[in-house]
This record gives C-alpha cells, structure tokens and sequence, in this order.
C-alpha cells in the first residue's frame, strides 16, 4: 500500500511538471505579441549615429569622401515619411542624403545639377549620357532646420526618375521656386559612416 502511494505521488508530481511546461510554452508567444516587440520598437532609443537624426555638424563619410551637416528638411506626404540632410565638403557642390526609414534603410546621395536644362513631366529624360525613367511624382509638407536656404515650413513638389539598379533623378520645387534638379546615387548601408558631434543621437 505504501509503495503504491509514493508511485501515485511521483506520478502526479511528474504530470505537473508536464502540464506546466505546457502552459509556460503556450503563453510565451502571446506575451511577446502583447507587449513584446512591438513595446520596445517604441521606447528604445535607435542607435548611435542613426541617419535618419543626423544634425548641425555632425560628420557623414560616404565611401571616400567626408561632409559635414548643414541643414535637414523633413517631409511627409500621407502616410510617409522621409529626412533630407544638406551636405558640406568644402568644394561649393551642393549634396544632400535622402533617408527613408520604412521596412528597409533607404539611402541616396544626391548631387545638385544647377546648369542642367532638363524639365520634368516627360516618360523618359536624358542627362549625363543616361536616360532616366519616370517613377513617382508628388506633393509633401516640409520643415527646414539649419542652413537650407528655405523658409522654416511649405510645400515642396517632386518628380523623380531612375535608370538602371542606382541612379536616381530628381527634380524638386519648394514653395513657388523653380525646379532644382539633382542626380542621385542608391547607397548601400555599409557605404555610409557617422561621426556625431558629441553625445548621443
């Protein structure tokens, strides 16, 4: 009788185990979609030197070539999003880096074309011995910060071209100025490298 009494307590010693592993496993998942994830994707501050909070004087080195902060542009059009920061390298071209941080880090360089004569609207345009094709054309609300050159808020129009895996064209009217043209080149993540100006971003 004994015997069978410690087989019986070991047994439902061991189901217990058994059934809270079962109910541990089955509200781990639920937790993290509750709160999990997505809580921290909200407080968490993103990384040093992210470029989407590139600011005055910060120092961008895009593969061989080092610039310094001057101004960013914030727009958004609906639903999105996306940060232009004004890049200084001493030489008087005016650079700017487009970041758009949706699913995936979007990263163009852009080099202003001041002399260029092209107009948007057409399918296709030739410049530089390439030929773009059109692929967006749209308005977004702005706010300036820094050295831009622009009022503190507007509008800005855009139409934008592509040709190939990376070139970008870009045509872009602020307020009832007229349009100012820029070739772009799609950069790759690893391409980019920031050096903040003190502190954390």
């Amino acid at each position: 009788m004994g015997r069978s009494v410690t087989y019986l307590v070991v047994a439902l010693a061991v189901l217990a185990v058994i059934v809270i592993g079962i109910v541990v496993r089955t509200r781990r998942p639920a937790t993290a979609r509750s709160g999990g994830r997505s809580s921290d994707a909200r407080t968490a501050e993103p990384p040093r030197g992210d470029p989407v909070r590139l600011r005055l004087g910060d120092r961008v080195r895009i593969r061989e070539r080092e610039y310094a902060v001057s101004g960013t542009i914030r727009l958004v059009e609906g639903d999105w999003s996306w940060v232009q920061h004004l890049l200084d390298d001493g030489s008087g071209t005016r650079y700017r880096l487009s970041v758009e941080d949706g699913p995936e880090l979007e990263l163009v360089l852009w080099t202003a074309e001041p002399g260029a004569s092209v107009t948007p609207g057409a399918p296709t345009i030739e410049l530089g011995r390439r030929r773009y094709t059109w692929a967006e054309t749209g308005q977004a609300r702005y706010t300036a910060t820094e050295e831009t050159g622009l009022p503190a808020a507007g509008t800005m129009r855009y139409h934008d071209y592509q040709a190939g895996g990376t070139a970008r064209l870009s045509f872009e009217a602020y307020g009832e100025e007229g349009w100012r043209v820029a070739r772009g080149d799609l950069l790759d993540p690893a391409d980019l490298t920031i050096r903040p100006t003190s502190g954390e971003h």
